[in-house]
């Protein structure tokens, strides 16, 4: 499992009984976490929370706002996020990311060279700011205004508002498509999509029927040299290894190179234990 590092402002306190306790900077929040199903082992740390995702059993759900203000920001390594209390349990961030974000740095840095990176579903940016501070130009690509305006955001809160970033709101299959006609390619390709979506016009997503088509698709966009590509997800009954033998069937024979894949996790400081957060795969080219 590949373990979120060095979170100046995020703790997952506790977890159990099908929910987990955070500490987002100042503010603790308790939300719904389906993998954890165990006992919670600090009782008291949860009547102190200052806020609570309460699920509908229609669907859906809402918060419970104890004392909270309607946004503040939270830090990692040299970067800024914004946090927004959002529908259906979502802050804006998925800490575990981080893991992710470490590898992107680390592979931007380490080229040698100008790099170009494009990043699918980009939701507020995460790996956005994580490539453009190690130096990588990005073209960020998400079908909700709302979230590449928020993108921009925490690019501003980042002090990385003059950073070499296109963003775009636009459907990712047709703005991949878009690109190979216009002959643009990228060095490294970071996608994170849902498990289902629609697009700006309607366009329907599902992962299970989608992602094959997708990433061989992407493929046609990346440049002779790529340094890596990236698919996360949180698709139900989709292991790690279903991403990594994609990601394998696709890349390999054409660029060589290795792909890797795990679970990604967050430490609970309670128990010391590691809660399952989705997973990722990775090909790279070294």
């Amino acid at each position: 499992m590949w373990i979120a590092p060095d979170w100046r402002d995020y703790r997952l306190l506790d977890c159990g009984g099908g929910e987990r306790l955070e500490r987002w900077g100042k503010y603790t929040l308790a939300r719904p976490d389906p993998q954890a199903i165990w006992p919670r082992t600090e009782p008291e740390l949860w009547k102190r929370a200052d806020a609570v995702y309460h699920r509908s059993s229609t669907g859906g759900g809402r918060w419970e706002i104890r004392s909270l203000p309607e946004s503040w920001t939270i830090g990692w390594r040299e970067q800024t996020f914004n946090i927004k209390p959002m529908s259906f349990k979502h802050t804006g961030v998925f800490p575990e990311q981080a893991a992710n974000w470490d590898f992107i740095a680390q592979q931007v840095r380490a080229a040698g060279r100008p790099v170009s990176v494009l990043n699918l579903f980009a939701y507020t940016g995460g790996a956005t700011l994580a490539a453009a501070a190690a130096g990588a130009s990005v073209c960020h690509v998400d079908a909700a205004r709302g979230m590449v305006a928020w993108a921009r955001e925490n690019a501003k809160s980042s002090g990385l508002s003059d950073a070499p970033v296109r963003y775009i709101v636009d459907d990712c299959k047709k703005f991949v498509q878009r690109e190979i006609k216009r002959g643009r390619r990228y060095d490294a390709i970071i996608m994170d999509p849902p498990s289902y979506g629609r697009g700006p016009t309607g366009e329907v997503w599902k992962f299970e029927n989608d992602i094959a088509p997708f990433l061989e698709l992407c493929a046609g966009v990346l440049s002779p040299e790529p340094l890596f590509v990236i698919i996360s997800s949180y698709t139900a009954g989709i292991s790690p290894s279903v991403a990594s033998y994609l990601l394998g069937t696709v890349l390999l024979p054409r660029f060589g190179g290795k792909v890797e894949a795990s679970e990604l996790g967050l430490l609970c400081q309670s128990t010391g234990l590691a809660l399952p957060c989705g997973h990722t795969a990775r090909w790279m080219k070294g």
